[in-house]
């Protein structure tokens, strides 16, 4: 096995490990819980869910499957986000979808691990990677975001409910 298939195998590994954990904690919340924020400077489960699914739609849908850009990252930042709990569920699920169907698009062409897909684009705007980076720190950068928020999701989901239920299988 080369080491771009070993690298992709290993995120394959952590998102796959990432969106489980999510979905559970998610799906074990009310409406209520996801709008719920610690206060008036937090982000809700609702902002990190929207956040979650903008940051896959700027960074792999726009520049790998060419959908055009609709990000509005203010409005993911917005105070008082409406969204359901089934919503956040489909919300997160279909983010974490997209992030391993391009993973998987990765293993079956290892060659473009180290293509650079921003060269011919605008200026990246809202992002820790430049238009020189690769994909493969592209995906890491995923990694450390997707990572990041998906603990504060786990984590107020705790202060929400206490003890959480995991199925570990």
């Amino acid at each position: 096995m080369d080491v771009a298939t070993e690298l992709v195998d290993s995120m394959l590994t952590k998102f796959k490990s990432e969106r489980k954990w999510t979905l559970q904690a998610i799906a074990q919340l009310s409406d209520e819980d996801i709008i719920w924020s610690p206060n008036a400077d937090s982000n809700s489960i609702a902002n990190l869910v929207a956040h979650i699914r903008g940051c896959v739609h700027s960074r792999i849908e726009t520049i790998f499957y060419n959908i055009p850009d609709t990000r509005n990252r203010d409005d993911e930042f917005e105070r008082g986000l409406a969204m359901s709990a089934e919503d956040a569920f489909s919300v997160t699920k279909k983010a974490f979808d997209i992030i391993l169907e391009f993973l998987e698009h990765l293993r079956a062409k290892p060659e473009l691990v180290m293509s650079q897909p921003f060269l011919n684009r605008p200026p990246l705007t809202y992002s820790q990677v430049n238009n020189e980076t690769t994909t493969l720190n592209l995906m890491i950068a995923m990694i450390r975001e997707i990572h990041y928020h998906t603990g504060q999701i786990i984590y107020a989901a705790k202060i929400r409910k206490g003890q959480l239920e995991w199925q570990y299988d």
